[in-house]
């Protein structure tokens, strides 16, 4: 299964928004300066996330990207679903009946064993994606941190991190 580029950059930035402090936002392109990545390629999984309930936005030259609810109910499924879309990774077309001097249909009345097989194999992989929380992945990290993970999260957010101008 492959996954595309886009799912690796909306966790990376879900795992961010996660460690802001109250109130802060970072834009698309702080989040694209800090991974690396083209801010346009990002804004469309930013956009599909927040089309999924994951991330809120806040409009305005002030606005910018926060989380849209707790890191311990946003898993990394909930991600990949928004990002990739519900379809199974493996949608079978039938090929079985396919080809010169094919079978009558009555001959496969029951499931494509393959199809079966793949079915199994896509429950057992989005089980283990819908158990990890962006939580899970933020304590596993502190938990493995000198420090300069952290570090070097602050420093971004003191120069990056915007807070919406406050209503009167």
């Amino acid at each position: 299964m492959k996954l595309g580029d886009g799912v690796e950059q909306a966790i990376h930035c879900v795992t961010m928004l996660a460690a802001l402090p109250e109130g802060g936002l970072l834009s698309a392109a702080a989040l694209a300066e800090f991974h690396g990545v083209s801010t346009s390629y990002l804004l469309k999984h930013l956009q599909a996330l927040s089309g999924a309930g994951i991330v809120t936005t806040v409009p305005g030259p002030r606005g910018g990207y926060r989380l849209a609810k707790s890191a311990s109910s946003i898993t990394l499924l909930d991600i990949v679903l928004a990002v990739e879309g519900p379809e199974p990774a493996f949608r079978c077309k039938e090929i079985r009946q396919n080809g010169p001097n094919p079978l009558p249909p009555d001959r496969f009345t029951s499931p494509c064993g393959i199809n079966a097989a793949m079915l199994r194999a896509e429950r057992a992989y989005r089980n283990e994606l819908g158990g990890v929380s962006i939580a899970d992945l933020n304590a596993r990290m502190e938990a493995g941190d000198d420090g300069s993970i952290v570090a070097r999260g602050c420093g971004f957010f003191a120069k990056h991190m915007r807070r919406p101008k406050a209503n009167p």
